[in-house]
C-alpha cells in the first residue's frame, strides 16, 4: 500500500479516537524483543550545514544517472514538503500546503504540477501516486459532504489534468493500474464505529460505481464489513481482491477483512496472535503484497507495553504467521520489498534485509528525534525523511547508506 497520509490523518484525528491514539504513543525502551542489534555508533548530533536554497549538485542523484531533462512545469525553490512518496531513486511526488510537486532527480529539484485552480493542498486532499506519470487528487466538496467531491487525474506527470465530480468526498483512494481503482469512502465516525462505501472505477477515475456500503441508511447496505471498528486503509491487489484494515477497541481483536468478488462481500482474516495480544488493543498498521501469494502485515499492539508485530503470508492471506523479530513501540514503517523493512522510533532506524527475521539498529548522524514527520524508502539503503520543527519549519534529508548518514536537500 502506498502511503495515503491525508485519509489516515483525517481518521486518526477524529475526536472519537484521538485520546486512544495519544495514549498509545507512550514511549518505551527501543531495544526490547529484537533478535539482532548491531548498533552503528552516531557520527554527530547536529544536522550538517547546507545551502538555504534547494541543493542542485549532480552528486546527490544516484551515481551513473544522467542529468535529467527539466519537466515542463514551474521550478519550486526549497518547497516546504509535508508528505513525500518516492517511487524509486529518481522519480517521486510530494505535497506541500499549497502545491503538488514532482522530482525526476532524486529530490534535488522539484517542479510545481498542481492541478489548475487548486490552491489548498496539504492535509485537505487525498492523493494516489501510481507511477511517474499517473496520479490522482481527490478534493472534498464541503457543501455536499460526504457524498460529493472533485477528482483530478493526470496521465502525463501533472503537465495536464482532467477533472470529474465524484459520488464521495474523502477516503482512501488506490489504483492497481492506470484504469482500475478502488475508493473506501468515509461516511462518518462515531462511538467506535465507522460507515464506509467501497467504490470502483474501470476508466481511470472518470466514473465510479458503488460496490458495497455498510451504512444502514443507504439502500442495499450489507454487514459483511461490520459497521463497528475504525477503517484506516484499503489495499487492493487487483480488480477483484482487496483488504480493509483498521482497529476495533476490544482487546485481542483484529480488524482485517478481505474481498475476492470486487468488494461485494467481505470475510474476516484470522491469524495466530501472541499471548500478550489477548489483552492488547490491536491496530492494523500496514498490509502489503509483493506477489499474489506473498505479503506482509504490521500490527500495532498496545497494552502496558507497546510493540509493532510483523506477520507474513505465503498463501495470499489465508493464514498469517508472526515473523521472528518484534519491533519496539509504535513508529513509522516502510516496506519497500519482500525482504526489506525500515522502521523509525526514538531517533533510531531498525533495518531488516531478511523479511523481519532480524533487525539491525542504526543510529543516524542527525538527531531527528520527534521532528521526523514523514519518510519514504525505496530500498534498505536509499530513503528520504521530512522533519518539522515546532514552528512548522520543514526540511528534507536523504540517505544512501541505510540511515547511517544523512544530508539535507532542502532546509
Amino acid at each position: 500500500m502506498k502511503n495515503n497520509h491525508s485519509f489516515v490523518t483525517s481518521i486518526l484525528l477524529s475526536a472519537s479516537i484521538l485520546l486512544s491514539l495519544l495514549t498509545a504513543c507512550t514511549a518505551i525502551p527501543a531495544t526490547q524483543n529484537l533478535q539482532s542489534q548491531n548498533t552503528a555508533e552516531p557520527v554527530a548530533t547536529e544536522a550538517p550545514a547546507t545551502e538555504t536554497q534547494t541543493v542542485t549538485q549532480p552528486s546527490l542523484a544516484p551515481r551513473g544517472t544522467p542529468l535529467p531533462a527539466s519537466i515542463d512545469a514551474p521550478l519550486i525553490e526549497s518547497p516546504s514538503i509535508i508528505f513525500i512518496n518516492m517511487l524509486d531513486e529518481v522519480y517521486g511526488w510530494a505535497v506541500t500546503e499549497t502545491e503538488l510537486i514532482r522530482t525526476n532527480d532524486g529530490g534535488v529539484t522539484w517542479y510545481n504540477v498542481t492541478p489548475p485552480g487548486l490552491t489548498d493542498v496539504g492535509y485537505s486532499v487525498f492523493t494516489e501516486f501510481l507511477n511517474k506519470t499517473h496520479a490522482w487528487v481527490q478534493v472534498i466538496d464541503p457543501n455536499n459532504y460526504p457524498n460529493g467531491g472533485t477528482l483530478y487525474r493526470t496521465s502525463d506527470g501533472g503537465i495536464t489534468w482532467d477533472s470529474s465530480e465524484t459520488p464521495f468526498s474523502s477516503g482512501d483512494i488506490e489504483f492497481v493500474d492506470a484504469d482500475h481503482g478502488w475508493m473506501m469512502a468515509d461516511l462518518g465516525v462515531g462511538a467506535g464505529s465507522m460507515a464506509v462505501s467501497v467504490f470502483r472505477t474501470s476508466d481511470g477515475g472518470a466514473t465510479w460505481a458503488r460496490a458495497f456500503t455498510n451504512d444502514p441508511n443507504l439502500e442495499g447496505a450489507g454487514d459483511s464489513l461490520p459497521l463497528s471498528g475504525i477503517k484506516v486503509m484499503l489495499v487492493p491487489l487487483d480488480v477483484n481482491t482487496a483488504w480493509i484494515g483498521g482497529v476495533i477497541y476490544s482487546s485481542g481483536s483484529t480488524y482485517l477483512f478481505r474481498t475476492e468478488d470486487g468488494g461485494k462481500t467481505w470475510a474476516q482474516a484470522t491469524m495466530m496472535l501472541p499471548a500478550e495480544a489477548q489483552s492488547s488493543e490491536l491496530m492494523i498498521e500496514q498490509v502489503k503484497f509483493f506477489a499474489p501469494e506473498q505479503g506482509f502485515l504490521a500490527i500495532r499492539m498496545t497494552s502496558t507495553d507497546q510493540q509493532t508485530i510483523i506477520f507474513t503470508t505465503k498463501n495470499g492471506g489465508e493464514t498469517w504467521d508472526p515473523a521472528p523479530a518484534k519491533l519496539p513501540s509504535l513508529g513509522r514503517l516502510e516496506i519497500p520489498s519482500a525482504k526489506e523493512m525500515i522502521f523509525y522510533y526514538n531517533n533510531q532506524f531498525y533495518v531488516t534485509k531478511d523479511a523481519a527475521a532480524t533487525f539491525e539498529v542504526i543510529n543516524p548522524d542527525v538527531n531527528f528525534g520527534e521532528s521526523l514527520t514523514d519518510m519514504s524508502f525505496v530500498n534498505s539503503s536509499t530513503g528520504w525523511v521530512v522533519t518539522t520543527s515546532p514552528t512548522d519549519q520543514r526540511k528534507l534529508y536523504k540517505t544512501t547508506d541505510g540511515g547511517k548518514t544523512w544530508f539535507a536537500i532542502i532546509e
